[in-house]
């Protein structure tokens, strides 16, 4: 039966998450001021503007998502608030926070209590919760990464502020990839033989060609300010273009899916991620192609500043090609490990093989409005999930139905439906 099963690996990158998020605040705030006292304005209007522009990202997908499901409350966190009050919140930036209180109950219930029901609706939570923090990693953590290791070069120094806030960015954006990654893999037939290993991997090649490719933009940034801008804006115009092209359907609104396409652009500026069902093979390498390009090229303008007109210090020549010559040698060290993941510990299943699939079973009515958010399944038939449209006033599951309810994430099953096709 395609019963979806919440584990302790899963609350500990729940957990995890929700600690780097606060850690991360807290070193905004010491980044912010350190700047404002050193002032660098500059700088301090940059990571505002990350800060900033990827809460409001994200509070409006929370938001988006909330509306699409008429406001569906599920849990005690979200079941003290009425609609009005959750629009307040994410006016006020804290929408996300709901969501995590909301996963950090429901998981707590599923593990201390051994809830089955609770189990499915923390699975079912933390899916958008862990895109959310996707979306969160590539509109603030990786710019932000960038913006301090390019303060580093520039100033030739370990400055103790910068290295801390790089190192927790970092951190936010391992945590993030996780979570997505285990989010995917939830919708397996056979989760439980999936091996950790597998995550392992998932994180390794990501890691490694983030790293990559965010060291490549910060030397460029380093030596050419003002050029790194003019490079975002013609690399997301691109990418964004493609997005279009792909014609995708993830969001339930127009204006929500024109949103989603201009922030997978922006997430292609800095890693791949798939948005289209089938297959992507000739999509990845002309990515990857583009990319290892682009950072060969960022790596030789570096190179040539470095050797013509070098920034406050000077590196040898010979270091200076070193370095260029390895950031680009890691980026396909990289691909090495994403080929290894693929070939050995990817599933290539059809949509129709994934747990929560239409075709598992027969609809228990036609679906209307919002309810089309909802995905249901009964204990009582011997299949995967089966759709079923909620009413709007079914807001309590503590009722004596509720052990027979089973949840489907629509917008995450998409999302593995291209991963794993």
């Amino acid at each position: 039966m395609g019963k979806f099963n919440f584990s302790p690996v899963d609350f500990f990158f729940t957990c995890a998450g929700l600690l780097c998020l606060l850690a991360d605040i807290v070193l905004d705030v010491y980044a912010s001021v350190s700047f404002y006292k050193e002032k660098a304005y500059v700088s301090l209007g940059l990571l505002m503007l990350f800060l900033v522009g990827s809460s409001v990202l994200t509070q409006v997908y929370s938001w988006l998502w909330y509306s699409y499901e008429d406001f569906e409350r599920n849990t005690k966190v979200e079941k003290y608030l009425n609609p009005s009050q959750l629009r307040t919140l994410h006016v006020f930036q804290l929408g996300i926070y709901i969501r995590h209180a909301s996963v950090v109950e429901t998981s707590l219930l599923r593990i201390c209590k051994h809830d089955n029901v609770s189990g499915d609706l923390a699975v079912y939570l933390s899916h958008d919760l862990s895109m959310l923090r996707l979306i969160e990693t590539f509109s603030e953590g990786a710019p932000q990464f960038v913006l301090m290791l390019t303060l580093l070069l520039r100033h030739g120094q370990l400055d103790p502020i910068t290295v801390l806030k790089a190192i927790g960015s970092a951190s936010a954006i391992a945590c993030s990839v996780t979570m997505y990654h285990r989010s995917l893999r939830s919708f397996l037939p056979d989760k439980e033989k999936q091996l950790i290993l597998s995550s392992v991997i998932y994180f390794i090649w990501n890691l490694i060609l983030l790293s990559s490719r965010l060291t490549a933009l910060a030397l460029f940034a380093s030596v050419m300010p003002c050029f790194i801008f003019t490079h975002f804006l013609c690399s997301w115009l691109v990418f964004f273009f493609f997005a279009w092209r792909a014609k995708t359907n993830f969001m339930d609104s127009k204006g929500g899916e024109w949103l989603y396409r201009a922030t997978v652009g922006l997430i292609w500026y800095f890693d791949w991620f798939n948005v289209v069902e089938g297959k992507t093979r000739n999509s990845t390498l002309l990515y990857h192609s583009f990319i290892l390009a682009d950072i060969s090229l960022l790596c030789g303008l570096w190179y040539w500043k470095m050797c013509t007109d070098p920034p406050s210090f000077e590196i040898p020549q010979l270091y200076a090609l070193i370095t260029a010559v390895s950031v680009v040698g890691f980026y396909i060290f990289g691909l090495l490990f994403k080929i290894i993941y693929y070939k050995c510990y990817h599933p290539n299943l059809g949509k129709e093989q994934l747990k929560g699939g239409a075709s598992d079973g027969p609809p228990a009515g036609p679906q209307t409005g919002t309810a089309e958010s909802f995905r249901t399944m009964s204990n009582d038939v011997d299949a995967d999930d089966i759709f079923r449209c909620l009413s709007s006033d079914v807001t309590d599951h503590s009722s004596s139905a509720a052990p027979d309810v089973k949840r489907c994430n629509k917008r995450m099953r998409k999302l593995a439906e291209t991963f794993y096709s």
